[in-house]
């Protein structure tokens, strides 16, 4: 596990506090207008649903860049850019489908971004503040199992997506705040 994301100078945390800081407010906020439209699917919640994995990709690749300009990899990160862009034309194929369709296609991302956010914070975890990110992770990975069960019910909505992306959000708004002591602690 240690080659997938390798120990990098302190100035990692940095950017990794300000990034998830980032990842939060963008979730909540998307949170917010998916679940407004989470009874129909219409033109703003599939544009949402591309949205959201497409911005993964993008701070997936911040991560990266960050971890190489301090001498670090980031095998995991690949993966997940990979994980996301898969997710990004899955969602929009999906979406001409209806509702159930996206929670599957969700529920499959879930978990796959969920297993590779669970071991890139388990081999984090000296950088500090990565239990939150190891626990999102299985969640997601749980969650992501419960999108298919809703797929399959009498009416699916999105809104089950709205409630993950926010929690996945306080996941990172904890993870942040946890850098932010470590490094006043150091």
């Amino acid at each position: 596990m240690d080659t997938l994301v390798s120990t990098a100078p302190s100035s990692v945390p940095v950017t990794l506090r300000k990034l998830y800081f980032v990842r939060f407010a963008f979730a909540a906020v998307w949170a917010v207008l998916l679940f407004a439209t989470a009874d129909t699917l219409g033109p703003l919640s599939a544009a949402l649903l591309v949205i959201y994995p497409l911005f993964d990709v993008a701070a997936a690749v911040v991560d990266v860049r960050s971890a190489k300009a301090n001498g670090g990899t980031a095998p995991a990160l690949y993966v997940n850019i990979a994980i996301s862009s898969l997710a990004v034309i899955g969602l929009a194929v999906a979406a001409t489908s209806g509702i159930p369709a996206v929670l599957r296609v969700w529920g499959a991302w879930a978990i796959a971004s969920g297993i590779v956010q669970l071991v890139a914070g388990a081999v984090r975890r000296q950088l500090g503040g990565q239990w939150p990110m190891i626990t999102s992770g299985a969640i997601s990975t749980l969650a992501g199992a419960s999108f298919f069960t809703q797929a399959g019910s009498g009416n699916p909505t999105l809104g089950s997506l709205a409630g993950y992306a926010f929690l996945g959000g306080v996941f990172f708004l904890i993870s942040a705040l946890r850098l932010n002591r470590a490094r006043n602690g150091a």
